[in-house]
């Protein structure tokens, strides 16, 4: 499993130079009656285009099984579709990739906050394979290494092209409906695990994804996206201002100590 240190450039980059945050994500907050807010992200170019697609072939050369082989009782009956076998030699350097473009992702990291990520899983759409209407499983078990982590957020990284397939659109349920989500290869969309969401069924081409788990430091959703607005915040003014200025110092010092009140090692 990918642990995260927040000690690390793994964590939180405050003064990465450069736009940041909202800039370079197409951010949708989702907020219901209750005062718990949702969140749901697309953070594009996690991987290039270019990274995706040659990641896409390697996956499509290795042998392929059925995808209830890591389904709950309940998502089983509602899933028609093909994974890679995680423990194979394709799907563990697909892992290494993922995970490295992940801490690269400074968007991902303030987002997310993530303290272990389940290792990322793959699998492949074709013309009438579809995942019915489910939820993820509260906690996941990792067999190799006996790690159970509590499922904070999901994410979902597309590696073909919305123009090579029909359907096959990750819809996921908020306060407000069903919302659809169709990205570029190399785009990521994390959401919490909480919701109700679905795949639809692919009627052209074929839909190749990559899909994981995580556990965030910080457990409270409303906690995290707060935490996600602030460090926005700050990135932008300490671009502006310079990381020295006295009201960056202070916001930096308000974020880490909400980190420290809030977060869970």
């Amino acid at each position: 499993l990918l642990r995260c240190d927040l000690s690390l450039r793994l964590a939180v980059q405050l003064y990465r130079a450069g736009p940041v945050g909202l800039l370079h994500a197409d951010r949708q907050l989702l907020t219901g009656a209750s005062e718990a807010a949702m969140m749901m992200l697309h953070i594009p170019d996690v991987l290039t285009s270019e990274e995706a697609a040659d990641l896409r072939a390697r996956l499509l050369a290795a042998p392929w099984v059925d995808g209830n082989a890591t389904s709950g009782a309940g998502a089983a009956q509602a899933k028609r579709n093909r994974q890679l076998p995680e423990d194979g030699e394709a799907a563990r350097a697909a892992q290494q990739v993922v995970s490295s473009a992940l801490t690269e992702s400074a968007t991902f990291l303030s987002a997310a906050l993530p303290h272990t990520i389940f290792p990322p899983l793959f699998n492949r759409y074709g013309v009438g394979e579809t995942f019915g209407l489910h939820v993820d499983n509260a906690v996941r078990y990792h067999a190799a290494t006996g790690a159970r982590i509590r499922t904070d957020l999901s994410a979902t990284l597309f590696l073909t092209p919305p123009e090579e397939y029909d359907g096959g659109e990750l819809i996921v349920e908020d306060n407000s409906g069903m919302q659809s989500h169709k990205y570029p290869a190399g785009s990521l969309l994390l959401y919490p695990s909480t919701t109700l969401h679905r795949v639809a069924e692919v009627t052209r081409g074929e839909r190749v994804s990559c899909f994981m788990w995580l556990q965030s430091l910080v457990a409270d959703n409303a906690a995290r996206e707060m935490l996600f607005d602030l460090d926005q915040s700050v990135q932008t003014l300490s671009a502006d201002r310079g990381a020295t200025d006295a009201e960056v110092l202070k916001l930096t010092q308000l974020y880490h100590n909400l980190v420290r009140r809030w977060a869970q090692s």
